[in-house]
Formats: C-alpha cells, structure tokens, sequence
C-alpha cells in the first residue's frame, strides 16, 4: 500500500470542465453523462440507476472480489441553483431556491434559465436595485428570495411577453460558477461543492487505475444527484457495502476545524457521530503516509453517508472534506487541498477494511464484536482480534 501520484493537470482540468456544466439538483442529466464518459477514458465499469446515480467499480483482487464486504466512496454532482416560482406582471420572474442557502449570494448572480424550448440569460437584483431611485433603502431592505427578481436579458414588458417566450413557472435557473485558478494555487468559484470533491475522486481514480496498484476489496465511486434536497445516497448503496465514505466541501470558519491545507475529517455532523473505527483509521492512514489532515466538527451539516445511514444501509460511514472558505458563495480552496485528498483516497482504496469480520458479519453474536476504547483496536486492520473471552473475562483493574 502507497500513496499514489496525483496529477495535478488532470484534476483541474477535470474540474473546469465540470464547473462548465450547470447542474443544479433536478437539471443532473449532461453532467452525469459527462462523468460517465470520464469514466469510459479511465476504463472503469459502471452502472446508473433510472435517475442516472453511478455506480462505478474498482474490482478487487481475485480471492475477495464479489465476497464483500465493498467499500463506497460517494461524491454529488448536483449543486445548488432555483426554479421560477412566479412570473410577475412587470415581466421579472420570482425564484425558490433549490438547496439550502442564502439569498445574499444570489445578488448580483448572472444566470441562465431553462426553458422546455431553449434557454436564456438574465441576472439576480434586489428588488430596490438602483441607489439612484431608492437611495439609502437600498440599504435597508430585508435579505430573503421574497426581496429578489430575475431580470432576463429580452425586451419585455410584461408576464405575457414572458410567456411568449416560452418561460414558465417550474423552470429551472442555474447560477454561472465563474471559476478562477490562480497561479498561487488558491481556486475561487461557486459549486465547488461538489464538483472539487468529484474532481479529486476522479484524480484519484485515475491514480490507482494507471498504477495498477492491488485494490484488495471491490470499491465503488458512486456519484449522486440529489445530495443538496437532501436524500443523496438513500438508494444506491447495496448490501454489499460496509463502509461509506463522503466527499464533500469542508466549511472553513471561526471556530471550525476545517483548513484549506490539508484534509478535514470531521467527526460528527447533524446526523451525528460518524464511524468511530473508520474516521480514526483514515485519521491515522494521513499519519502514515505523511498527508496533513484537520478534526472538525460539524453543527449545520448533511451529506451523501449521513443519508445513506437515514435510508437504513448497516455501514460505517466517514466524511473526507476539502476546507473551502464562504461555502454555498463564491468558495475558495486550494489545489493543494485536492491533491491531498486525492492521495488519501488512493491509500484508502487499497487498505482493504476497517474491520476484517465485516467481511462476514450481517446478523451474529457478541462474539468478536469491536472494542473502542481498546488501544489493539487501533490496528485492526492489520492485526488479528483478540479473542473475545479474554476481553470479557479481564478484571477491570487489569491494564488492556
């Protein structure tokens, strides 16, 4: 087991090309066909569920390829953007946000909106847009969608011109990504949550696939379309799997563990604890292979392994996050970051699993069950477990 080279051309070349192509939650098609064609170069299987959730496989070697226990590694696709929720009499357009943020990043947003019949330009304003009408209320007015319109960029007058061109309640509205690579290695742009985690995942898979570097258990990139409305990863993970792993932004704030060097590995979000034994495996395999990694903490935050816990999927689940400042706004990151969250993938992708008994456990006794608080649990992995009499039976005053 290594840690493998990443490309670093390769990664940000992949990533423009994804910023590239709206993808709000709903409006997923032509980026899911532009990922399965990534994974068509790379020469990586894969399969899509009737939405268009992928489902791509690393095989593993001969002797535990189709045994079980897989491991997933799951990124999203889809990233925040609105519909239009009414056309107004002046010929502007009211919107819902699809995703959870903030009308404060909306502002200002240059868009397209798509139609059934074709598409059009237009921008976000307030609804007091010009200091030279409503002077200091401009200022003052209240920040929610409700104080936004979308001003298209035709000549209308009108909710009928509207219509006659043929945008209707229901379209959806994507917000331009306006990417920006610096030459200090800093990224700037919106949605880089997801498709930098994608980027990296598709970095790293390109990595172990031309190593040809041993995968000793079959692993899955899965790349999901609804991770911002919430359900995500709730119906591809298969009972194959027993351990998920996230990829997804790491908010970088006052307070927050998360660093835009390094990987971030928080250890709880809203949906609570993640895996006690895979979050401290992954924490020690940076240890070991010299990647720089950060513990967080999440308190507002959902992902792709906590909705797949929700969806009633038995497995142990982690998140690997790249520290992003402003996230859901215009983010910024680090190449670097990505780099290195790609390389941890790679070293994940061929440590086997965290346990060895998930290999064969679904329903069974106590018997060999994990100990957490045990430091030869620490090496699991590696090491055979002690048997579990001798764990029972030690008096409590005995060192363990």
């Amino acid at each position: 087991m290594q840690k493998l080279t990443i490309d670093p051309l390769y990664l940000k070349t992949v990533l423009l090309e994804l910023l590239a192509i709206p993808s709000p939650a709903g409006l997923t098609d032509e980026i899911v066909h532009y990922t399965a064609h990534v994974l068509d170069s790379l020469d990586i299987p894969y399969q899509l569920t009737r939405r268009g959730t992928i489902r791509a496989t690393l095989r593993g070697n001969r002797a535990n390829s189709g045994m079980g226990p897989d491991c997933a590694v799951v990124a999203h696709l889809d990233t925040l953007g609105a519909m239009v929720r009414e056309v107004k009499p002046n010929g502007r357009l009211s919107l819902q946000p699809i995703g959870t943020w903030s009308s404060r990043w909306a502002e200002g947003g240059r868009v397209t909106i798509f139609t059934e019949q074709g598409r059009h330009r237009g921008s976000v304003l307030p609804l007091l847009a010009s200091g030279h009408v409503y002077n200091e209320a401009v200022d003052t007015q209240p920040i929610s969608w409700d104080q936004l319109e979308l001003r298209i960029d035709e000549p209308l007058a009108s909710a009928d011109d509207v219509r006659a061109l043929g945008i209707q309640v229901g379209d959806f509205v994507a917000f331009d990504a306006h990417p920006e690579i610096l030459d200090n290695g800093y990224i700037v742009s919106r949605h880089l949550d997801n498709k930098a985690g994608v980027a990296a995942l598709l970095a790293a898979l390109k990595a172990v696939r031309e190593s040809g570097a041993t995968v000793p258990m079959d692993c899955h990139a899965v790349f999901t379309l609804t991770e911002e409305v919430g359900s995500g990863a709730t119906a591809v993970i298969e009972d194959d799997v027993s351990e998920v792993i996230g990829i997804d932004i790491g908010p970088v704030a006052p307070g927050q563990g998360a660093r835009e060097q390094g990987v971030t590995i928080p250890l709880m979000d809203s949906a609570g604890p993640h895996d006690y034994h895979l979050t401290r495996r992954l924490l020690r395999l940076c240890e070991e292979h010299g990647i720089p990694s950060h513990r967080d903490v999440f308190r507002y935050y959902h992902s792709d392994a906590g909705a797949a816990v929700s969806a009633g999927h038995d497995v142990r689940t982690a998140l690997l996050c790249f520290g992003a400042d402003a996230s859901h706004g215009y983010e910024r990151t680090h190449l670097s970051v990505l780099v290195h969250l790609a390389e941890l993938l790679t070293v994940y992708i061929q440590s086997g699993p965290t346990l060895p008994e998930d290999r064969q456990r679904r329903l069974g006794s106590v018997a060999g069950f994990s100990h957490q608080l045990d430091p030869r649990q620490l090496s699991r992995s590696e090491t055979p477990l002690p048997d579990a009499g001798e764990l029972v039976h030690r008096r409590d005053d005995e060192a363990p």
